[in-house]
Parts: C-alpha cells; sequence; structure tokens
C-alpha cells in the first residue's frame, strides 16, 4: 500500500466523525522522533498512522534554527534508515569535545582519535533535518497521514484496540489502532489522557541558540563551558559557523534578549572566554526554558511513550534527541521481533502486554542512566557553592586524566548506554536486508 496523505480527509460538523480507520500503530507527533519511528517501522509491512499537527507543505516547529548533536549511534540509525543521506546543508563532525567550568581549574578533553574514532557524532541543523525527514516520509509505503490534525482524547475499545479521537478544523474522527505512540512532546496531551502522571523540575535557566561566526572557524571541537546559569556551549557545524547555546537566569531572560547583536555577542564571549578567537557575528536567536520532565510510566494498556513525551532531560551534554530515538528504534525492534521478513505475521499485535512490558525493561537502564547524567551535571555544575569547586575542578581533572572515566564518558558521548537497538550499532535487522 503506498503512503497516503489524509491532510483533506475529515468529519463534518453536518456528518459527524467518519468511519474510524484501523492501524496496527498510530504515531501521534510527527517531529523528530514520531517522524523517526514512522520512518522505522514502515520497512516492517505493518499499517502506520502519523497524526501530524501541521500542515502539509510545512515543518513542526521543533524544526527551527537550532543545532543537533548527533551521537554516533544515532548517525548509524538515521543512515540505516535513509534520512542521513535526504541531509543538503553540511553536517559538522564532532572529533573533540572540550568541557570547563567558569571559575574552576581544570577540564576535560575527549578526543575521538586516541580511543580508535574518526568522531563522536555529527552537528546537524534542525530545519534541514525536518527537511530530511519529510523528503524520506515521502517515499514511505506503509504510512497514512493525517495533517493537519491534533489529538483529542483516547476513548475505550474493548481489549484488542485504543480509539483515538483526533480533529481539525472541519471536525473530529476517530481512528482505531492496537499500539497507540505518543509521541507528542513534553506536555503530551496522549500522556495526559492516558492518566500517566509526571515529575518536573524547572532549572530555572533559560538557553539562547543562535548561530555564530567566530574568528576561528571550527576544527572539530564542541566546546561546553558550565556556569552558574547553565552551559555556553559551540558546536562545529559544516558551514564554517558554530552553533550556539548559551544559557542564562531565567530572570535575566528578557534583558538578554532585548540586547542587540553586539551586545548579545560581549555576553558570550565574557561566559565563553577566547578559545575560538573574538566573535565576529551571530545570527537570530530563540530562547527555550529549561525544564525537566519525567513521566512515571512508559507504557499505559497499548499504549507506549517516546521521545520527550516520556521524558524531557536538560540539554547539557545533548542527549535529548539521541535518547529519544533510541526510544522510538527499541519498540521498532521489538515489533520486527514479530515479523519475519518484511510483513508482520499472522496474528501479530504489537500492542501486547508482554511487548510492551520488555520495551520498559529495556529502556530502563539508558533512560535511568542518561537522565542521571544529564540532571547531576546540570545541577552539579551550577551550584555556585564555594565548597564544590575544589570538587568539580579535581572531577575535570580525573575525567581528563583516568581511562575508566574516559572510557565512560565516550560510551555516553556516541550513545552506546545500555541495551542499544542494532540500528544504533551499525547492525543490518532482518527487515532491513530483506
Amino acid at each position: 500500500m503506498p503512503q497516503t496523505d489524509l491532510s483533506s480527509q475529515s468529519a463534518s460538523p453536518a456528518t459527524g466523525p467518519l468511519q474510524a480507520d484501523t492501524h496496527d500503530v498510530l504515531i501521534i507527533g510527527g517531529g523528530l522522533v514520531g517522524a523517526s519511528l514512522a520512518i522505522a517501522l514502515d520497512r516492517l509491512g505493518l499499517d502506520v498512522g502519523l497524526v501530524e499537527a501541521a500542515p502539509a507543505g510545512a515543518l513542526p516547529t521543533v524544526f527551527d534554527e537550532r543545532n543537533l548533536s548527533f551521537a554516533e549511534a544515532t548517525v548509524n540509525a538515521l543512515t540505516a534508515l535513509g534520512v542521513m543521506q535526504k541531509l543538503r546543508a553540511p553536517t559538522g563532525a564532532i572529533e573533540r569535545i572540550h568541557v570547563s567550568r567558569s571559575g574552576d581549574f581544570g577540564r576535560t578533553v575527549l578526543d575521538a582519535a586516541k580511543h580508535g574514532r574518526s568522531e563522536f557524532g555529527r552537528v546537524v541543523i534542525a530545519r534541514d533535518f525536518g527537511e530530511a525527514l519529510e523528503a524520506r516520509l515521502g517515499e514511505l509505503q506503509h504510512v497514512r497521514r493525517y495533517r493537519p490534525m491534533r489529538f483529542v482524547g483516547v476513548d475505550a475499545a474493548g481489549e484488542d484496540l485504543r480509539v483515538v479521537r483526533v480533529a481539525n478544523e472541519r471536525g473530529e474522527q476517530q481512528l482505531r489502532t492496537r499500539l497507540l505512540v505518543a509521541a507528542d512532546g513534553t506536555r503530551s496531551g496522549v500522556r495526559a489522557a492516558l492518566g500517566i502522571g509526571s515529575e518536573e523540575h524547572d532549572y530555572a535557566q533559560t538557553l539562547f541558540v543562535s548561530r555564530l561566526l567566530a574568528e576561528r572557524a571550527p576544527d572539530g571541537t564542541a566546546y561546553e563551558r558550565l556556569g552558574a546559569n547553565g552551559p555556553t556551549a559551540l558546536l562545529p557545524r559544516g558551514d564554517r559557523h558554530f552553533g550556539l547555546i548559551h544559557g542564562v537566569a531565567r530572570e535575566d531572560a528578557d534583558a538578554v534578549a532585548a540586547l542587540d547583536d553586539a551586545a548579545f555577542l560581549a555576553r558570550v564571549q565574557d561566559a565563553f572566554g577566547w578559545r575560538a578567537g573574538r566573535f565576529l557575528a551571530c545570527g537570530a536567536r530563540t530562547a527555550y526554558p529549561v525544564t525537566r520532565v519525567m513521566a512515571q510510566a512508559l507504557t499505559a494498556r497499548r499504549a507506549v511513550l517516546v521521545g520527550n513525551a516520556a521524558q524531557t532531560i536538560h540539554p547539557v551534554g545533548a542527549q535529548g534527541f539521541n535518547l529519544g530515538l533510541r526510544d522510538a528504534l527499541t519498540l521498532a525492534e521489538l515489533i520486527e521481533s514479530g515479523c519475519p521478513g518484511t510483513r508482520a505475521a499472522p496474528g501479530f499485535d504489537c500492542g501486547d502486554a508482554a511487548l510492551l512490558a520488555r520495551y520498559e525493561q529495556r529502556r530502563r537502564e539508558d533512560r535511568e542512566r542518561t537522565v542521571a547524567f544529564s540532571d547531576g551535571l546540570a545541577r552539579f555544575t551550577a551550584n555556585g557553592s564555594g565548597l564544590l569547586r575544589p570538587l568539580r575542578s579535581v572531577g575535570l581533572l580525573a575525567a581528563d586524566r583516568l581511562p575508566s572515566m574516559q572510557a565512560f564518558l565516550v560510551g555516553a558521548a556516541m550513545g552506546y548506554r545500555g541495551d542499544v537497538p542494532a540500528l544504533c550499532r551499525g547492525e543490518t535487522t532482518t527487515a532491513g536486508a530483506a
């Protein structure tokens, strides 16, 4: 069955809801993780529905000018899924990672060459990634796209199906599915409708994201300069610019947003230092408040959470999307285990409770360790207590010199933590080989 775009199909107020379509998997959210999951599932011959808020011809708002740091595991998977090949803008190789903290001595440098690698990953512009995903989605054979559509709610439908209500300006529609996937972001409506609670922590920080031109061109080094109000990071893009992330205290965000470019560059220069030379120019700035949101469960009956709907973490260490993609690919891999070749086995149920239990078990270690790392690093480095300064400095020196700590950090930077999906390891799966 070729891909079908049902952007024009909807109920009218006069006729009421349309007859429900039934899918094996229904994904709510067409952002980074939801679109990637649809691409991964298409190879299996399942009937997949993708509900997207953005209309045809428009990208979701998440695909803006921010810079995404793809770990090697992510690059491996997206290459196997045919997405990296669709990128049009040049990507930047991350060959070294340089970590330091303002006011503390010591630093940690991870060098890929010293660990037998050419690079740790790639820097990709979010908008270009969104266009690559869109191009790849256009080639799919087994995905029906509902756009623009918004999620309304979930109703009971016996033990075998979920009934999902979606709507647009023309009315409401019902969709049925064996497995409902919440990929609708931090403020997930699906998560709330399923009755899954969440725990939140506000870091009281706002991150400004921009493109930055410096006196010295990127040389493959990703810099993370930590401070009391969050990180100031420079990521090596592929266009001679750096991708900038600059953290400020929440109460200062409006004042920083009001700065002209020269004053903003001076502020960033003061926070970062001179390792990249003088900062010359910056592009448009976008601000994002930083809050950690953790779902209290990853699954419900015939439903599963992935990406930011499951966990939204502090961006220090650039782990968020990489973690969310591993959610999606683990789910796809478990579903694939019941789909010999490229077709679903007769009687196979991708919403089976045992499968969802395996998903939750497989994601536990990666999720817990990644969240603990990002949260711990964010809190520890932001604490201005003088008592912690020598501890942080010793930690930076130890991480720079102890092989065991280097190995741990390198594995995390490359996306190899916990039970990693086969596509992330560069392995060919059954469906991929068929």
